[in-house]
């Protein structure tokens, strides 16, 4: 087998040859064939690769011997209709002064290079053209409007038919016979909706259709043979307020007539759809994570619940009998292996910081990529068996990018479908570091040592926070002072002649009561250092004094300057002190732990450790549980 690599020193094709046909790891991964050309992109036919630079375009047999050249300097997509025929080339729409036609696509003889017609595609979103299997229609949207050419005698002047209105998307269908999946906006209140057409029976009924609220954004997406398209459709924003991305649905039109909404037992949005290669199923990614997915049958029937993971990617190998979910884009990089067949899971493995999958054409391989433009560091790409096992790895150096991989193309039945064993494979450990797969724990949990880590074991209390009333910690609502008098109105004794409320007392501060003690009934309940001399002058009784006199000259503050020093000592969280013996053990224990998290470090880099190192290495949790049996005695 043979994959290109389009990277920032140029173009490579690798070949992976059986050194032991029996044994994966036998496999040897070399390359044979470097242009080192600022590449912009790369294709490959059953019998051609092509790749475009800054200066031209170069097509070589597969031999990978030269076969002609173009003169476009600016390609940006490159790639093959189905059956090999012509080469398409997409360069981003500019328009210039000097150019009066600014075309940007172009269609050329793969064979001879030979240019046929070329089009100007304004907008990159309706750039690509659509050409039937057997290549006798090509469609394409110019302005609007879809226009099809009958080209199977090589008729690129005139469209034979052409559909307008407010169309938002179309498809053409693979497989043997052509279909037209159109996206009907919605007008003057009515609802959006998906039609399936025959071509060319555009102007008929439809086969089938389905009408669905309005949607910003839809997709289509065909099965191989052509006779199923599932209708997935988004908005940007979700009018019920139950989601701030949006909402999705999923629809499936059948060229038999048959329309269905696909049910989705989970809230929440779809991240990926995939059909088999096979035709006859699909699998739908969807709901908040941990996502579900499920296994449909062509009647919208489920098959198979896959279960929960963390997941938003699938991908189908060629043959069908084999899947792969993947947690890729914001999630840490999780794959899981199933065998479709048997309904059970193969592997899994990890692939930090991946951009790009794809199985191979045998369908026993599947190799992923960290690319750039989405991320710019770590560039490189790894080798994988479905069974998990890594079989090569290539990292980039540093300033070096890595752009594109893609596998060579084979002709139908040129590969026979994998056995699938449940047999594992001897890999190669990634040099890369692996994200840390244990969950956080909290560090007023840690000390309490591995076992505490992973139970439901509450932290322990903490002192009172600086700031907060006090009474008030981490783990406890703040606490209502006990015995908090009422403001009571005054006593009638202690009105004015008028009957409204005495106004409070403005004697001396002197003669009031100490802030001091005043503080005490709001406290912890500490007892007041020393009690009012009885010949210090007293307004009245601390019985028939109102509770707002207490509060004359400014409002009561809990802050440190206003509490006794018995209350700011008893706020104070107790350090515990330790024996010099204790001492000693604590310093031997964090020396020990220190080592362990030298030998975990090499372990996770794939260095092998010996009974020694893994037994230091176990006891690591009891470490723990002695440090904070020490620290906290």
């Amino acid at each position: 087998m043979n994959f290109a690599v389009r990277s920032s020193s140029g173009v490579d094709i690798w070949e992976i040859s059986n050194k032991d046909s029996l044994n994966a790891s036998g496999r040897v991964f070399k390359p044979f064939f470097k242009e080192a050309k600022a590449a912009r992109a790369v294709a490959y036919s059953s019998t051609s690769f092509a790749y475009g630079s800054n200066t031209e375009i170069k097509v070589f047999n597969l031999n990978y011997e030269l076969k002609y050249t173009i003169p476009r300097s600016r390609s940006h997509i490159i790639k093959f209709s189905p059956k090999g025929t012509f080469l398409i080339v997409y360069e981003i729409f500019v328009s210039t002064k000097e150019s009066t036609t600014n075309q940007n696509l172009f269609f050329y003889e793969a064979d001879t290079g030979k240019e046929l017609i070329s089009f100007a595609m304004k907008k990159h979103s309706e750039w690509e053209p659509y050409i039937s299997n057997d290549e006798s229609v090509l469609a394409l949207m110019l302005a609007g409007d879809v226009h099809f050419y009958d080209i199977a005698n090589g008729n690129f002047t005139k469209s034979s038919q052409k559909l307008s209105g407010k169309i938002g998307s179309f498809s053409l269908s693979p497989g043997p016979t052509t279909h037209v999946a159109l996206y009907l906006q919605s007008a003057k209140g009515s609802p959006s909706m998906a039609r399936l057409f025959k071509y060319p029976n555009l102007d008929s009924s439809p086969i089938a259709s389905k009408s669905f609220s309005q949607a910003d954004k839809v997709e289509m997406i065909w099965n191989k043979k052509g006779n199923g398209c599932l209708i997935m459709t988004s908005t940007d924003v979700d009018n019920s307020g139950a989601s701030y991305y949006g909402k999705q649905a999923l629809h499936f039109l059948a060229t038999n007539g048959d329309s269905y909404s696909v049910p989705l037992k989970g809230e929440g949005p779809i991240h990926n759809v995939g059909w088999s290669p096979k035709s006859n199923q699909f699998i739908v990614v969807y709901g908040y994570e941990p996502a579900h997915a499920t296994l449909f049958n062509m009647k919208c029937d489920v098959v198979f619940d896959f279960g929960t993971g963390i997941r938003n990617c699938v991908y189908w190998n060629d043959f069908g009998n084999l899947v792969l979910f993947g947690a890729f884009g914001n999630l840490r990089g999780d794959i899981e292996v199933w065998d479709v067949n048997k309904k059970v899971q193969v592997s899994t493995s990890l692939a930090t910081d991946t951009t790009l999958l794809e199985w191979a054409p045998s369908g026993d391989l599947y190799l992923t990529a960290t690319t750039t433009p989405r991320l710019r560091q770590a560039n490189g790409f790894k080798i994988w068996h479905y069974s998990g096992a890594l079989l090569y790895e290539l990292m980039w150096p540093d300033k070096q990018e890595l752009y594109e991989l893609t596998w060579q193309k084979y002709k139908e039945g040129f590969w026979k479908e994998p056995e699938v064993s449940a047999k594992k494979i001897e890999g190669i450990q990634s040099s890369q570091p692996q994200a840390s797969a244990k969950k956080y724990v909290p560090p007023n949990i840690r000390l309490l040592g591995e076992e505490a880590a992973n139970s439901s074991v509450q932290p322990p209390a903490q002192g009172p926070i600086p700031g907060l009333p006090p009474g008030y910690t981490s783990s406890a609502k703040p606490k209502k002072p006990a015995n908090k008098p009422r403001n009571k109105p005054p006593q009638a004794s202690q009105s004015n002649e008028g009957g409204a409320p005495q106004k409070p007392s403005s004697q001396p501060r002197q003669q009031q009561k100490p802030r001091q003690q005043s503080n005490q009934g709001q406290g912890t309940g500490d007892k007041p250092q020393s009690q009012p001399k009885a010949d210090k002058p007293q307004s009245q009784p601390k019985a028939d004094k109102p509770q707002s006199q207490n509060k004359v000259d400014k409002p009561q503050s809990v802050g440190k300057a206003d509490k006794p020093q018995s209350q700011i000592k008893a706020d104070k969280p107790q350090v515990p002190q330790l024996s010099e013996e204790d001492k000693k053990k604590v310093s031997a224990i964090k020396r020990k732990l220190k080592d362990i998290k030298i030998l975990k470090e090499k372990q996770e880099k794939g260095e092998k450790l010996d009974k020694n190192q893994l037994k230091k290495v176990e006891s690591e949790g009891e470490l723990n549980k002695e440090l904070a049996a020490l620290k906290i005695s």
